[in-house]
């Protein structure tokens, strides 16, 4: 298992939206972070900056970095870029965070 923590950034007053559309998260894109590994998936949100911190647990790295080709995915991105930071293929823009302390 590997653990992966990332930074992204909601626009700015789109926190309730962002929640709203998590707690109704499409069951073919569970299905589909399942199929590819993800686990314990949780993201934590900064009102102060509009910063969200995601964590997730993944079994492979290549198999994860895989997911911006899959359709369900790719919709997802289409469905949130108007919330949030993005690149150009509506991919959440995101800087991974390295680990510096673990404890179980």
């Amino acid at each position: 298992m590997i653990r992966k923590g990332a930074v992204m950034k909601l626009n700015h007053g789109k926190a309730e939206e962002y929640e709203r559309r998590h707690a109704m998260l499409w069951p073919e894109l569970i299905e589909a972070i399942h199929r590819d590994g993800g686990k314990n998936y949780t993201i934590f949100h900064d009102p102060e900056t509009d910063l969200l911190f995601e964590y997730i647990e993944i079994e492979d790295e290549d198999v994860w970095a895989a997911r911006g080709g899959d359709e369900t995915t790719k919709k997802w991105w289409d469905f949130m870029a108007d919330i949030m930071e993005t690149n150009s293929d509506n991919s959440p823009y995101s800087r991974s965070i390295n680990e510096v302390f673990h404890l179980d």
